[in-house]
């Protein structure tokens, strides 16, 4: 497991190749399959892979942050209910992750687009920017994008010299 996950890194270069429907269905079958507290599972996923969509969504943080997505041959949006449940980022956060390591299980690549609690412009969250382009009801909140397809990049795995053991503390802080 710790080889694979050194090999999985974010993608921000896309091929042209579209994702086969068979593989983003695998991808989405992970993000379903995720562990949520107390199985609430609060999560909706909102695919496109419409070029005119993907260019829209490319643009909902101005400051960074999504530009890659008008490349990327699919996007998934990952909303939830926030009714449901006070721990919906996090659960969300567990999808998103197994959907990446799914992707990259199967050759695809990935990147993470941070979208709560970050600004479209000065007059509008890049979430409700999402929402209006996605069509997503006024009550979800919107955690983040993943782009998604076969990586136009050369990136090296991780190793052991990556890894902060600094980071790791037992017993006390």
């Amino acid at each position: 497991m710790i080889d694979f996950v050194k090999t999985r890194r974010s993608c921000r270069k896309y091929s042209d190749l579209p994702v086969p429907e068979d593989k983003l269905k695998k991808v989405l079958k992970a993000g379903l399959l995720a562990p949520s507290g107390r199985s609430k599972k609060p999560w909706e996923f909102v695919v496109t892979t419409d070029s005119k969509k993907l260019e829209l969504l490319s643009n909902c943080r101005t400051k960074g942050g999504g530009f890659f997505l008008k490349d990327a041959p699919a996007a998934i949006v990952i909303a939830a209910d926030p009714e449901l449940t006070d721990v919906w980022t996090e659960d969300c956060s567990i999808a998103a992750s197994y959907m990446q390591l799914e992707a990259h299980s199967l050759g695809l690549a990935t990147c993470w687009v941070q979208v709560r609690e970050r600004a479209h412009d000065e007059n509008q969250t890049a979430e409700d920017y999402i929402k209006n382009v996605m069509e997503i009801p006024e009550n979800y909140k919107v955690q983040c994008i993943l782009g998604l397809g076969y990586s136009n990049e050369e990136k090296d795995a991780y190793n052991d010299s990556d890894v902060v053991w600094e980071k790791v503390h037992f017993e006390k802080f």
